[in-house]
């Protein structure tokens, strides 16, 4: 059925291709709003969750380079659409939990928006969380759950919505079970797989919270009568 339909589609096309060339000639500029788009986006990334879920042009580049450290660099440029968004975010850091969160989120047809942030920090705690645009939950970024999360990949299967919240970065605040786990976390991997496999609700509860880095508290309070 799929060959098929492929197939009337292309015939179609065909068909009306003269038909349809016309108009589009004569909307002239108006027509760049409906083509050229998904090109160029999320090139030039490294680190860890940056450059996803980017629709429109030239959007989430460049992400995440030259850093040094842990958890530097992380959860930038994602879900932007429209034009030159979410770039060149979270390059050149040292230390520790700097430049992640940045440039996610932009959308609404806009233009160079969230672009060069969190970038050359050095110490801890520097250049997070700038040029991002949230939804109604909070979030900003892409494929994050909970609330007020930025980057990509964070708040995802808790059991609780007191768990998964307020991290920065990419990977973190996820799989918890209990309640008040894996929240405000900046970096990446901090605050996961806590507090699962306990028979009592007064076991496994606020593990794996305000981490900065990489790699930190995971899977703790798991596994208690």
């Amino acid at each position: 059925m799929r060959i098929v339909t492929l197939a009337a589609v292309a015939l179609t096309v065909g068909a009306i291709g003269g038909l349809a060339m016309a108009p589009a000639m004569a909307r002239g500029a108006t027509a760049d709003a409906s083509v050229n788009n998904g090109n160029g986006n999320g090139n030039g990334n490294t680190g860890i969750g940056n450059g996803n879920g980017n629709t429109g042009r030239v959007n989430g580049d460049r992400n995440g380079n030259g850093n040094i450290g842990g958890g530097n660099g992380s959860g930038n440029g994602n879900g932007n659409a429209g034009k030159a968004n979410g770039n060149s975010n979270g390059n050149g850091n040292t230390g520790y939990a700097n430049g992640n969160g940045n440039g996610n989120g932009n959308s609404n047809g806009g233009s160079v928006n969230g672009n060069q942030n969190g970038n050359s920090n050095a110490g801890s705690l520097n250049g997070n969380a700038n040029g991002n645009t949230t939804n109604t939950s909070g979030n900003a970024g892409y494929a994050n759950g909970g609330s007020g999360n930025i980057g990509a990949f964070n708040g995802n299967g808790n059991s609780s919505s007191t768990s998964g919240n307020n991290n920065v970065g990419a990977g973190n605040g996820n799989l918890n079970g209990g309640a008040n786990n894996g929240n405000g976390n900046v970096g990446s991997f901090n605050g996961n797989l806590n507090g699962n496999g306990n028979s009592s609700p007064t076991s496994g509860n606020n593990n794996g919270n305000g981490n900065a880095g990489s790699l930190n508290g995971n899977a703790n309070g798991n596994g208690n009568k």
